[in-house]
């Protein structure tokens, strides 16, 4: 498609260091899920990875930088294993939940990665098998 905008030129607007922590973040998706599909959604403001699973693909995990910080989220973060509760979002909305890195934060990229791999896990899922574990969530 011509008119997708790559993620370099949709990052050139942001301050340097929130450019470099997204830099580094796109690194970690495209690392800990090689088969994701990048792309930059402008009404969002983010830049979006679509996990392909045969003939469809799920929206599974964006990056998101601000002025002050990146958001790492996942649309259906609500059904990830999150042992340590260090996702944030509970609260604010339904399913999403996010990761917030500051340039003064240390990136620990193995455990960033391991929550990629369990935002596409839940991708994955079937809607049944999503349902259920929404239901065993709350149960």
């Amino acid at each position: 498609m011509s008119d997708r905008i790559p993620a370099e030129a949709f990052l050139a607007d942001y301050p340097a260091p929130m450019r470099d922590m997204a830099e580094r973040l796109r690194g970690v998706v495209r690392r800990a899920v090689p088969d994701a599909i990048e792309g930059v959604r402008p009404g969002w403001r983010l830049i979006g990875y679509d996990l392909p699973l045969g003939r469809r693909t799920a929206f599974f995990t964006w990056v998101w930088p601000e002025l002050e910080h990146v958001h790492l989220g996942f649309p259906n973060g609500v059904l990830m294993d999150d042992p340590d509760g260090r996702l944030q979002g509970s609260g604010v909305t339904v399913k999403a939940r996010w990761l917030t890195l500051r340039p003064s934060d240390p990136i620990d990229e193995p455990a960033l990665a391991e929550f990629v791999r369990e935002a596409g896990r839940v991708a994955a899922m079937s809607k049944s098998e999503r349902f259920a574990r929404l239901l065993d969530r709350d149960g």
